[in-house]
Formats: structure tokens, C-alpha cells, sequence
């Protein structure tokens, strides 16, 4: 019996006649109508019995089925929203992709901060669950991309001590229940059927009771009701071993699989071939998969099975599949070389259709972050397309799901799968050789190679375990993939990075007031009037606390302002500002005193500067997505007083037309010199307007929030200082572009004066090397190539006189010694010369057939080059290893060339006259 027991005990169970039981299998508590019912309804414990007899008496599509969820809400007192992004971080700093439409409303709307943009509402909300990927295809069920149709209620109890930005009951647990009931009744379900499987819900510092529904062996829903908080005084211990008690707040939070309801309408044998049925038969014909009568009716009834696969439930998925290949009554190779095709054309259904919500939604593929998860389902689709030999490329797959959603930037999807196409092949080819090393270094050994060296592989250099498998085979080493590899793959990117902030301020500052931001109201304005609050000493000077204030704390990418503070006739100066929970403090070199009528006087140069900076920001960014794409979001971003950048997320290099055109588009906008204006709307109209493009630069808290509107041409949430007018601007210039990382490019501008002194900047340099070329400075780019050229070609002219150089002394001379290694030739030759020369030399040698063992004692130390011809049995890596040993060094390489040394320049010739015996001894080892 769990703690939460009295949480179900329902008002709405009693009156339907529900009983409570325990599974037979699995022992979980579940509800039923069924007083002779035993088990609990859920795979394991019971297969799907809707396979060829769907649960309901008409068969819906998609679009049919979340029409009709969304239209049964709303006849029901719900308010239907649209759906949110799947990239969560664009609207929240604390997770990466949206699993759940609760993440919609977190952490704003749950912890009561703000309101909900309706209560009750109903939304069916496109989500992507990265944990489920090993899952999809195998059991028939799984989808990594799938939309949860929801409907949500968000309370406050009578009792509650703090306000809230809602108030009141809308509705909890029973008329949720009663809700779900109805709705299945709706669609002409047996609601005898239905189970009610009690599971207690636990996340983010949050719990609640919870509830499973669970209809002809198929979870179609889960209600969670969030009441409770993580606390070590609570009275609740829950399932992850923490105590939890009742919070002000309880938020009905559930969630129906549109692709399970359309499934269970349906009947067919997985729930791809009832979400993705063109892709499916495309496919399967570009794949050349085609069973007869036979085949079809042992993959159909493989099928009704297919949910034992599960690898949250399973310890090994290939045992399992085993004891389904017994009940079939058929050998398991035979099974598996029927559906393991099928489960990677499923896959690759689902995982293009996951692209197409990520691409579509602005991802772009990247290193880190959404981009890592992007990149990573793109190359696990790529091979497994290869696997199954689809004769399709994989950017039309991806297209044909994202003209399916409704996206309208397809060119730009399958431009970036192409891209990344091209960068995965070449990702291969420099990691094979890594793989080939690693298989080497555990051949012959009993252990395989680890899990974690196959997670590291995949995260450093993108190469599947399949791929190490294939390789380790050859060279005679093991693998062992774990089932859930993509999972553990994806645990390590799923959270985004929480920022961590360090509050080491007096506790008095807590009781003082906020302090009122005077910048706001005039962002031009430089002098103002003030009274000292508190003064707080520090190490390096004292943090001034005003009632109000012009000066500009340091956020969102913009320095603070400086300037100075005036007490009578004494003035203090002000060097830096930040804001600790709405009070500014003003870091000062003196102290004005406590309770001072002071003047203040920002710094009106650097203000200007930059304002005019950040506007100038906002027009980059508006200039890099109306030439590179819509898909283009902000990184990053910094500004200054010279200079400043904006990253932005971008699947290849800014080409040097690109930056033209966008330093065009930006000084347009200067040139119609248009208003630049703030307005403080409710956050959830700012969203409903503009989406949330809003949060280029991060997300603020609040119900308000502060727009920047830049005429008609951008809009974004903004705390900075901005001009009043483009025109006050003057002139926009990138600097240069440069790769942050992959997937994302930093443009460096200057605004205004800024950046009429860096183009005098690059005019000078342009003067000057015109001046030392003797040319004028139209002619500098030719005459630089033409030099360039005859450099060149002078190195080229260089490099084959030391070649021939090289040949030379390799045919005799002084210092040589040659040997006979059983019938080869080892030359050992001392050349004082560059490791070019050296290199020339061995290559000489080795080109006539012989070993070559070349020293130098140039620039007061010994180095070696070994070069060994094809067919000859000597190791060159393990004789320089031992020829550096002796001069206090070391080296290796390659069998077929080498090259190492050491500091004991003295010890080279007794080094070079071991080489010999060195040669032999490794030849005969």
C-alpha cells in the first residue's frame, strides 16, 4: 500500500463502481470497473489486444484525432492554445528540448509567478524525447517525436499565505478522471476496459500522485496531479528516496499520446505504419523490402508481441526477443532477419520526422546543447539508412515530414541535412583511423572495448557503435553495445547548463527596496538627483545603494555605465554597477555616506556609445536572418564601446557576399532613421503576437516584460539601453566573422563613430602595404597575389633542390654507413641538417630499397628519421624509440617511418653506431 493511497481513493471511482486491485504480475495497484480482472492491462503483463480490432469503431487520422480531443475539451470550459516549440530553451534557461506540454508553463506559470495564458486550457503540444530513442521502432509503441494533447487546470488553495498569479480551484483529480472517462466514451471505447494504474509521479523538486490509463494493453494517458514539493521535513517519501509535503499551489498536468489514440483507432500493427503510412510504404519500395503472405502474417503477429522489447523493462533486448521467437514457434535468426529491416525503416520514419520539428523549429546542428541532440539524431538516421540501403536521400526523407507539419522553411532543412551530410563523412574518415588504433589496443584481450570509450567515440568524433563493432570485429576485438546506447548518449546533452550565481551581499540588503531604474523613462537622459540608502564596504572599494538611479547595471550583455556621484563638493567615482534582486549597487572608490543627497553624472559619451551598440546589436541580428535564414537565433552576445558581437546559430561559414548583403540590410534601417520604442506588455500577449523569437537574448522574469520594437522590422525582449531613433546610429560595420564553434558564427561590428574609426583602421593598413609594395592601394589584392605566386613557386624550386640534395648524399659520402639486414640494406647516415632535409634523405633511401636510420645534431640537439621500405620486417616506431632512449629523449611513429630525439647532442654518434645491433636485435625480436 503506498503512502498516496488516500490520493486515490476517488469520489469519482466509488461512484462509477471502480475497485481497487493488485496485478498478479507486477503487483502495481490499479483501478477497474472489472471486479474479476487480475492483471494490470500493461505490457509485460498483458499484450496489445487491439492489433486487427482497434479500440474504437471508427478509424482516425492525426489531424481527425487531435481535432477531436482539442474540440471535447473545449465543449468541456477549456480554451485551446497553440503549441509551443520543441526547442524549450527558447522560452527556458533549465532544459533543452520540450518533453511534455507542462514544460509549456514551467517555471513561470507553476510556481505561481505568472499567470497561465488560459486555466483550464488544452493544447496539443509537439514534443521529443531523446530517452526513448533505443526504444523506437523495436516495440511497436515508441516514438521519439510525438505530440501530447493535454489539458491542464491550475489551482491555488484557500489557505495559501503568499499570492499567486492565479486564485482558487478550477478542477482537480475526480473531474479529471471524470474527463478522461467521457472523453474514451466519446470515441465508443468499452470503458470496461480501462485501467486506472496507480503511479506516484516524481520530478524537478515537484510530486504527486499520478495515474496510468491503460486500454487494450496500451498506455493511452497519464494524469499527474503536482501538489507537492521536495521537503526533508515531509511526511510523503517518495519513490526516489526523497520526503515531500503539500504546496500552496496543485496543477492538473496531463498527457495523451496523439500517435497512440490515432494507433488504437486504427489497429494496425505498430503504431508507425497509423502515423507515418506513406513514409512506411516509401520506404519499405526504396529499401526493396517485400514479404509474401507468409512473412507478413509472422511479422503481423511478431507485432501483437512487440511491446516485451521494451528496454526500460528488459535487461537484455535479445534475450526477449528470443522468448517471443519461442512463442511464434520460430528460430529467432529467422526472426530477426524478418523484423529487424522493418524496425529500421520505423525508425527512420520517426527519427526524419524528429529532424523535420527540429530543423523546422530553427535547430541548427552544433556541438552542444539542442544542436548535439539535432546532429546526433541525423547521424544515427544516416545509418541506419545506409544499413537498410534506402535508395533515397536522406534530405527528401526529412522534407517529406517537414512539408507534412507544415513548415515553411523546407529549403533551408534540407540544406542543413545536406551540410551535415558532407561534415559526417568526413568526420568518418579522420575517425576510423582512431577506431582502427583503439581495436588494435584490445585485440587479443578478454575485454571488450568499454561503454564509456564507445560514448566518448560517438561524443568526440560522432562514430556509431556499429561502425566500432564492425572495425573491432576485423581486427579481432570486441564490443558489447548496451541496448539503451543512444539514451546514455543523449542523458549527457538532455539538460541544459544551469547558471550558477554567487550571492555573497550583507543580508541587509535584502530589507532595502528596489531600487526605481530611471533609464527606463529617459535612456538619453546622464544627470539625476538621488538619495544614499546604504553604503556597503568592500575589499577593492563600496557598493552604493540609491533610491533611484540612471546608471545602467551590467546585464544582458551590456557593460555598466560609469561616472560619478556628488556630494556638495566632493565627488566619488563610480567604476562598475550590477543588480542583486532589484537593488543596484553602484561600486564607488569612496564612500558619499549614508542617507547623502547625492548628484549623479553618467558618463554621457560612453552611454551613447553603447546605446548606440546595442540597437546596432538588434539590427545585426534582424540583417543575419533575413540573409542566412529564419533559422538564424542568437548565441551570444557582447557589447561594447569599440566594438561588439552577436554569435548566432548558423550551419556553415558567413561567406564574405553574405556579410555585405548584411551590413546593407542593417544600415537600411539607419538610413530610414526609424523609431526605436519600448513597451511594457503582459507576457502572455507578447507571446500570443510575437512568439518567442522574443527571447534572443535570454529570458526574463515577470508578468511584464520590456519589448524593443526597431520599427517594424524587430522586436525582442530587451533590459539595455537603446537610441530613440535608427538614425542616431550613424553607420554599421562588420569587422570580421569567425567560428565559435560548430554551428555557431560570431559577427564583430562597430556602430556609429566605432565604426568610422575601424574602417579608418583598415584603411591605413590597406595604405601601408601599399606603400611597402610600391603600388596604389587599388592594386594591393594583385600585387600581394603575384608575390604570393613567385613565393610559391620559389618554395617549390627550393624544395626540389633539396630533394636532389638529398639523393645525393643518400648515394655516399662522408658519415654513411650501410649494412646488411638478411638480405636488406640499412643505411645509417649522420646529416647536421633541418628535419626537412632529414625526412628528404631517409625518403631517398627508402626509395632505393633500404632501411634508413638518419641523425642530426642541428640546433644543439639529436633527433633521428627511420624510414623502412614495404616487405622489410623491421618496426621504424620501436628503433627510434630506442635510438631517442640513448640521448635522453624518446619518439615513435608508424612501422614505415618515424621520427623522435633528445637533448644529448653529445651521445648522438655512440647513438648512431648502436644502430646496427639495434636493427637486428628488433628484426630477429
Amino acid at each position: 500500500m503506498s503512502d498516496l493511497e488516500a490520493e486515490y481513493r476517488l469520489d469519482y471511482f466509488e461512484e462509477e463502481g471502480f475497485v481497487r486491485k493488485e496485478c498478479a504480475s507486477c503487483g502495481a495497484h490499479f483501478w477497474t470497473r472489472d471486479v474479476d480482472r487480475e492483471l494490470c492491462g500493461e505490457p509485460p503483463c498483458e499484450d496489445y489486444s487491439f492489433i486487427d480490432d482497434p479500440g474504437f469503431p471508427e478509424p482516425y487520422s492525426l489531424s481527425e484525432m487531435r481535432e477531436a480531443f482539442l474540440s471535447f475539451f473545449e465543449e468541456h470550459g477549456h480554451e485551446r492554445i497553440d503549441p509551443y516549440p520543441v526547442a524549450a530553451n527558447r522560452w527556458r534557461d533549465d532544459v533543452l528540448l520540450t518533453q511534455a506540454s507542462i514544460y509549456d508553463f514551467q517555471p513561470l506559470v507553476t510556481s505561481g509567478q505568472t499567470p497561465p495564458p488560459a486555466n483550464p486550457l488544452t493544447i496539443s503540444q509537439p514534443c521529443i524525447r531523446m530517452q526513448d530513442i533505443d526504444n523506437v521502432g523495436k516495440t511497436g509503441r515508441h516514438t521519439m517525436a510525438f505530440e501530447m494533447m493535454a489539458h491542464h487546470a491550475f489551482n491555488t488553495r484557500d489557505d495559501a499565505e503568499e499570492e499567486y498569479a492565479y486564485e482558487g480551484e478550477v478542477y482537480w483529480k475526480d473531474e479529471t478522471v471524470r474527463y478522461c472517462d467521457e472523453l474514451f466514451e466519446s470515441l465508443g471505447a468499452d470503458i470496461e476496459e480501462i485501467t486506472y494504474i496507480e503511479d506516484p509521479w516524481v520530478g524537478g523538486g515537484n510530486a504527486g500522485p499520478a495515474i496510468e490509463v491503460i486500454y487494450k494493453g496500451a498506455e493511452l494517458a497519464t494524469l499527474v496531479f503536482m501538489c507537492m514539493e521536495q521537503d526533508p521535513d515531509g511526511e510523503y517519501e517518495m519513490k526516489d528516496g526523497n520526503t515531500y509535503s503539500f504546496m500552496d499551489t496543485y496543477i492538473v498536468d496531463t498527457g495523451y499520446g496523439l500517435e497512440r489514440w490515432t494507433w488504437m483507432s486504427q489497429g494496425t500493427a505498430t503504431v508507425y505504419e497509423a502515423v507515418y503510412p506513406d513514409a512506411i510504404d516509401f520506404l519499405k519500395e526504396n529499401a526493396g523490402i517485400d514479404h509474401d503472405e507468409e512473412e507478413q502474417a509472422l511479422v503481423h503477429r511478431a507485432a501483437k508481441l512487440s511491446g516485451r522489447l521494451d528496454i526500460d523493462d528488459v535487461d537484455d533486448v535479445e534475450d526477449a526477443r528470443g522468448e517471443i521467437a519461442d512463442r511464434l514457434d520460430v528460430d529467432v535468426d529467422r526472426l530477426r532477419e524478418l523484423v529487424e529491416p522493418l524496425e529500421a525503416i520505423y525508425a527512420i520514419a520517426d527519427h526524419s520526422r524528429t529532424l523535420a520539428y527540429m530543423f523546422g523549429d530553427g535547430i541548427v546542428p552544433s556541438n552542444v546543447g539542442t544542436g548535439y541532440l539535432a546532429r546526433m539524431v541525423l547521424r544515427r538516421t544516416k545509418r541506419l539508412v545506409d544499413e537498410v540501403d534506402v535508395d533515397a536521400p536522406l534530405d527528401e526523407l526529412v522534407d517529406m515530414q517537414a512539408e507534412r507539419l507544415g513548415y515553411e522553411n523546407r529549403d533551408t532543412i534540407r540544406e542543413i541535412v545536406r551540410t551535415e551530410e558532407r561534415k559526417y563523412r568526413q568526420t568518418l574518415e579522420r575517425g576510423s583511423r582512431k577506431v582502427e588504433s583503439l581495436a588494435d589496443e584490445y585485440a587479443g584481450t578478454d575485454e571488450p572495448i568499454p561503454t564509456e570509450t564507445l560514448l566518448e567515440l560517438y561524443d568526440s568524433h560522432g562514430i556509431q557503435p556499429d561502425m566500432v563493432a564492425d572495425i573491432a570485429e576485423e581486427r579481432g576485438a570486441t564490443v558489447d553495445v548496451p541496448d539503451d546506447f543512444y539514451a546514455l548518449v543523449a542523458d549527457r546533452h538532455e539538460e541544459a547548463d544551469a547558471e550558477e550565481g554567487a550571492d555573497d551581499v550583507d543580508e541587509r540588503l535584502g530589507d532595502l527596496p528596489e531600487t526605481e531604474k530611471l533609464y527606463y523613462n529617459d535612456q538619453g537622459r546622464t544627470e539625476f538627483e538621488a538619495v544614499v540608502l546604504d553604503v556597503f564596504e568592500r575589499e577593492e572599494g563600496y557598493d552604493v545603494v540609491l533610491d533611484q538611479t540612471m546608471f545602467y547595471p551590467e546585464g544582458g550583455g551590456q557593460p555598466a555605465d560609469r561616472g560619478q556621484l556628488t556630494v556638495g563638493e566632493a565627488s566619488v567615482n563610480v567604476v562598475d554597477v550590477q543588480e542583486s534582486d532589484g537593488v543596484v549597487l553602484h561600486r564607488t572608490d569612496a564612500d558619499p555616506g549614508k542617507g547623502e543627497f547625492v548628484t549623479g553624472q553618467v558618463d554621457g559619451d560612453r552611454r551613447n556609445r553603447l546605446r548606440a551598440h546595442h540597437t546596432a546589436t538588434h539590427l545585426i541580428g534582424h540583417a543575419a536572418r533575413e540573409v542566412l535564414g529564419d533559422h538564424v537565433r542568437q548565441a551570444g552576445a557582447q557589447k561594447g564601446i569599440d566594438s561588439s558581437r552577436l554569435d548566432v546559430r548558423h550551419y556553415e561559414r558567413i561567406t564574405r557576399e553574405e556579410v555585405k548583403r548584411i551590413e546593407r540590410v542593417a544600415n537600411e534601417l539607419v538610413r530610414d532613421d526609424v523609431p526605436v520604442r519600448q513597451e511594457w506588455p503582459d507576457r502572455n500577449e507578447a507571446e500570443a503576437e510575437h512568439g518567442f523569437d522574443l527571447y534572443q537574448g535570454g529570458v526574463p522574469p515577470g508578468t511584464n516584460v520590456r519589448l524593443i520594437h526597431v520599427g517594424d522590422a524587430d522586436v525582442q525582449a530587451c533590459a539595455g539601453t537603446h537610441v530613440d531613433r535608427t538614425g542616431q546610429i550613424g553607420a554599421v560595420k562588420v569587422l570580421k566573422t569567425e567560428p565559435v564553434q560548430d554551428g555557431v558564427e560570431r559577427l564583430v561590428f562597430a556602430a556609429g563613430g566605432a565604426a568610422i574609426e575601424a574602417t579608418q583602421r583598415t584603411e591605413d593598413a590597406l595604405y601601408d602595404a601599399a606603400d611597402v609594395l610600391d603600388v596604389d592601394p587599388l592594386d594591393v589584392p594583385e600585387t600581394a597575389e603575384r608575390f604570393f605566386e613567385e613565393w610559391k613557386a620559389r618554395g617549390k624550386e627550393i624544395e626540389s633542390l633539396k630533394e636532389e640534395l638529398a639523393a645525393a648524399r643518400a648515394s655516399g659520402g662522408a658519415d654513411v654507413e650501410e649494412v646488411d639486414l638478411g638480405g636488406t640494406a640499412a643505411v645509417i647516415q649522420r646529416l647536421d641538417g633541418d628535419a626537412d632535409e632529414l625526412r628528404a634523405t631517409a625518403n631517398a633511401h627508402v626509395d632505393d630499397g633500404k632501411v634508413a636510420v638518419v641523425g642530426s645534431g642541428a640546433d644543439g640537439s639529436a633527433s633521428f628519421v627511420v624510414g623502412v621500405p614495404d616487405g622489410v620486417d623491421v618496426n621504424a616506431g620501436q628503433v627510434v624509440a630506442e635510438l631517442a632512449g640513448r640521448v635522453g629523449g624518446g619518439g615513435g611513429g608508424p612501422p614505415d617511418f618515424a621520427q623522435g630525439g633528445g637533448p644529448d647532442v653529445d651521445a648522438l654518434d655512440d647513438a648512431l653506431a648502436s644502430a646496427p645491433d639495434v636493427l637486428r636485435s628488433l628484426q630477429e625480436a
